[in-house]
């Protein structure tokens, strides 16, 4: 098993002299006065409260990728810590599941006020842990503050035991009743380290369960740092245990005493932690990747449409699992469109502070700048055109590389069907809404698309026939993703299950149904033959289906 995204799994980078910045480059956002750097921010004592309760004896680091310093010293676990890290959940989870269920969604909404009054700590480590832009950490912020509120006020609805018509009505009172599965794996990625690591752990915890997670070493600090505001919030202590190790040494640990398994990622690892858990049979969520595709009808407005498409594609660099990576737009409007969305990227401003007023921030490693580097370099020398960026940035950051847009994209250009996982979109140009969903169903992930359109039914419909687990109609992606009363995941190669809403509690839950039957059995009674029996039955069937009795 490889590490938890492995279409862009961190690694140091190494701090080089800054590079003289480019005449007709993004603009750099300038540092404010008296910035705080990584020193101010990960002191040893700090490290050490937030590593308190990590399992492992072993040591290894993490690093920033604004600069590749070091952030912190880490404890290291082994596939032994794990079990006794899975030892320690068990034991706390059985107790944990005895608390009424709203004195565990209370624990929840503490969290969340938590996490909004100290967002300023957590902004900073978020940013130094993966690079990103600061309103872009807060995205963060407010999408663990949505989920720790709907699943602090929902859960009770959620999880309440439900009625259900039996097969004998008023004789026969069923139940059904929602028992915690015990303790769940977590395999969580580097790129959106507060969201995917506690927004998924929130529900889980509130359906009585216990949670062990693996988080990427290189931004293990912000997931523990959540864990320590949950804690204070009302969780016990040992309910969240945490792991930090390579993927490949300590994932099939977790994948192998797990009661359920939660993971976010690559598509290739996501297969490998399928098999795990299915040679187990228990089960499995999985986010995966994705070739997200946005599609600019033409009635759109198109200013409207370019602000989308730079929100869309480069938000944290590009590193999002529901970022687009295609743009197809109508013909009629791609002129304009690509003037005006061109002009805007190439105002992007980069920087690397821990403050507001950067529009995008650093790849987080050596692996994805590679990667960018390869599918643009490659792109280019095959005859696809250079509209905005293309270029590392070495004067920024070590790991810095512009907001690029391609033209004139085609296959087998490793950029058309590969998911870059970074700053980079393909422009390509369509004639009717028919053409355009084919174009943008023509590959086998299927995570999230984007619809712009001044006629609201337009794009509802058009949405409708999509092959993706959310689309967004005139917004890129926080619209679907933000709105977590409606499930949210992938369809094909992008995943399995759905987070937010009914199900992304219940999958942590295992159903049981209590069926009670009254005054006489399912059998044959009160002296009837078996014949007897057998009318009784039909014409019974015969009534139920007459009264419309579901």
């Amino acid at each position: 098993m490889t590490d938890s995204q492995d279409t862009g799994t961190s690694s140091s980078a190494t701090a080089e002299a800054p590079a003289a910045p480019p005449a007709d480059g993004n603009p750099v956002a300038p540092a404010p006065a008296g910035a705080r750097t990584a020193a101010d921010v990960v002191t040893p004592e700090v490290a050490a409260r937030l590593t308190r309760g990590v399992v492992g004896a072993g040591r290894t680091a993490n690093h920033t990728p604004f600069t590749g310093e070091k952030l912190a010293d880490l404890p290291e676990s082994t596939p032994e810590d794990v079990a006794t890290a899975f030892e320690r959940a068990r034991a706390a989870q059985a107790r944990w599941a005895e608390v009424p269920v709203r004195q565990r969604a209370a624990v929840l909404l503490r969290f969340h006020d938590l996490v909004l009054r100290r967002q300023a700590e957590v902004l900073d480590l978020i940013q130094l842990e993966t690079g990103k832009a600061r309103l872009h950490a807060h995205e963060e912020v407010q999408a663990v503050a949505v989920a720790a509120r709907h699943y602090g006020r929902k859960a009770p609805a959620y999880l309440r035991p439900k009625g259900h018509t039996g097969v004998v009505p008023t004789l026969t009172k069923v139940t059904e009743i929602r028992h915690p599965r015990g303790v769940v794996g977590q395999i969580a990625p580097w790129n959106y380290p507060l969201e995917l690591s506690v927004g998924d752990a929130l529900p889980a915890f509130v359906a009585g369960n216990a949670v062990v997670m693996k988080p990427d070493t290189e931004t293990a600090l912000t997931a523990l740092w959540a864990r320590e505001q949950l804690i204070e919030a009302g969780l016990p202590e040992d309910v969240w245990q945490v792991v930090i190790g390579e993927g490949p040494v300590i994932g099939p640990a977790v994948v192998e005493h797990a009661d359920y398994v939660s993971f976010t990622g690559s598509t290739r690892t996501g297969r490998e932690v399928a098999q795990g858990a299915a040679a187990r049979l228990v089960g499995v969520s999985l986010e995966l990747g994705g070739k997200n595709a946005m599609l600019v009808l033409h009635d759109a407005d198109v200013e409207k449409a370019a602000a989308g498409a730079v929100r869309g594609c480069f938000s944290s660099a590009g590193q999002l699992c529901i970022s687009i990576e295609r743009l197809y737009v109508h013909e009629s409007v791609a002129d304009d469109f690509l003037a005006r969305f061109a002009a805007r990227t190439k105002a992007m401003r980069l920087g690397n502070s821990l403050a507001y007023g950067a529009d995008m921030g650093s790849l987080v490693g050596e692996r994805q700048l590679e990667t960018v580097t390869r599918h643009v370099e490659e792109a280019v020398a095959k005859g696809a055109e250079l509209v905005a960026g293309g270029r590392h940035r070495p004067d920024i950051g070590p790991l810095f590389y512009e907001p690029t847009i391609l033209d004139g994209v085609q296959a087998p250009m490793a950029v058309c069907g590969e998911e870059t996982f970074g700053p980079v979109v393909s422009v390509y140009r369509f004639s009717d809404e028919d053409e355009a969903v084919a174009l943008a169903n023509a590959t086998p992930y299927g995570l999230n698309s984007s619809v712009w359109t001044k006629d609201g039914r337009r794009g509802r419909a058009v949405a409708a026939r999509l092959r993706t687990g959310t689309v967004n109609v005139n917004e890129s992606y926080a619209a679907g993703y933000g709105s977590v009363q409606s499930p949210m995941g992938g369809m094909g190669d992008s995943g399995l299950g759905r987070r937010h809403g009914s199900e992304g509690i219940l999958k942590y839950t295992e159903a049981q149904t209590v069926a009670h039957q009254r005054v006489m059995p399912l059998a044959p009674s009160f002296g009837m033959t078996d014949e007897k029996y057998a009318r009784f039955m039909t014409r019974s069937l015969q009534a139920m289906k007459a009264f419309r009795l579901r």
